[in-house]
């Protein structure tokens, strides 16, 4: 596409310019960052490396990073956009973002800490193409994480982005039907700290589609490295903990909102007995009743968990990480919401191509 057929579209022809664009790239990677100066050089060569047998697009979708992260991502063919608003900044906002600006039809979520394999997205390509009711497809990730309780605790019982099959959403990155995530709504939901392809994942079913793990490495994940406590401490500072409960609000009054509960009884169980603790001391104040019976649940729990680690300190973490992402599913559950298709402001810092500043379908501007 020339550029002059960008500088002279009009609100009413937006959308055509847009579509001759899409009808040009294949497959669009996007980049979600937020100070990944250490990482996103490795991610950005290997996502460049992986449509170099495509007709590939690179969008790193940046939430205002404070390091060197832009500067180091806009040396490379790439195009680079940022929030304009730090508030916000969370994980839903990130593909969004990218979304704002992506041609592919095909699209793929890639976490600034992640290096893509080169031979999954061909292959991931065909399987779309050849599978036309599936919506999402996604590889084996090996985890590189380590040294906290939640990245050992992902290795040792084997997290659902180890396992290939069915699927019910696609977590730590997948490749999506563009024509299958508009007929969902909108790519991802700006009001997620986290759950964000949870969501995608359930609103493509939703819709009718079906979701694909093969058995082939996709991507490496470079995560986190700090100690367990750090990282419980940064999971509720950073709004990530009140992800699965924003989901909840975010899926309420849907058939959604059920498979959202499920995936998280543990931290339903954890708020009911927190409500059974609040009732309790406000209804029943001259009863120790409510808080032996809290006392009692959290002791037999513990009791089951010595048994099943048989290590004391990997217990006490484990209930540790249990009570911390239960306040943050509470948080969720109240926080303020805004529409998901709400357009994103944002800012074009480089591109090694004319880029359409218009939303796309799931994108939605706002009205002057």
């Amino acid at each position: 596409m020339e550029k002059h057929a960008l500088e002279s579209a009009t609100d009413e022809n937006i959308e055509e310019v847009v579509s001759a664009r899409t009808g040009n790239t294949e497959v669009t990677i996007i980049i979600k960052t937020l100070n990944e100066e250490a990482n996103i050089e490795r991610a950005t060569k290997s996502a460049l490396d992986a449509i170099a047998e495509l007709r590939g697009q690179v969008v790193v979708a940046d939430s205002l990073s404070t390091d060197r992260t832009v500067e180091i991502a806009s040396r490379y063919p790439v195009t680079v956009v940022q929030l304009s608003n730090g508030a916000d900044r969370c994980c839903g906002a990130g593909p969004q973002l990218g979304f704002q600006y992506a041609d592919g039809e095909f699209l793929y979520i890639l976490d600034g800490d992640m290096e893509m394999d080169s031979e999954f997205l061909p292959q991931a390509v065909e399987f779309l193409r050849t599978h036309p009711d599936y919506a999402g497809v996604a590889g084996i990730v090996e985890e590189l994480g380590g040294g906290n309780y939640e990245f050992e605790t992902r290795k040792t019982q084997g997290a659902s982005w180890s396992k290939p099959g069915e699927q019910r959403w696609l977590d730590m990155g997948g490749l999506y039907r563009r024509s299958a995530v508009e007929a969902s709504g909108y790519f991802s939901n700006r009001n997620l700290h986290a759950c964000e392809e949870q969501d995608l994942g359930l609103r493509l079913r939703n819709s009718g589609g079906r979701l694909m793990r093969l058995p082939i490495r996709s991507v490496r994940h470079y995560g986190h490295q700090e100690s367990s406590w750090a990282l419980m401490k940064r999971r509720l500072k950073t709004r990530y903990a009140n992800g699965p409960g924003e989901l909840a609000r975010a899926t309420a009054g849907t058939p959604m909102l059920w498979e959202v509960l499920k995936s998280n009884l543990n931290l339903v169980a954890m708020a009911g007995l927190w409500l059974v603790l609040l009732l309790g001391a406000v209804l029943l104040p001259w009863t120790r009743l409510p808080f032996a019976v809290a006392a009692g649940s959290l002791a037999l729990v513990a009791v089951l968990m010595l048994i099943r680690k048989r290590d004391l300190s990997q217990t006490a973490l484990a209930l540790a990480n249990w009570q911390l992402r239960t306040l943050g599913f509470v948080r969720g559950l109240f926080s303020r919401q805004v529409a998901p298709k709400t357009w994103l402001e944002s800012a074009v810092i480089a591109s090694p191509a004319p880029v359409a500043t218009k939303p796309h379908a799931g994108a939605r501007a706002p009205r002057a």
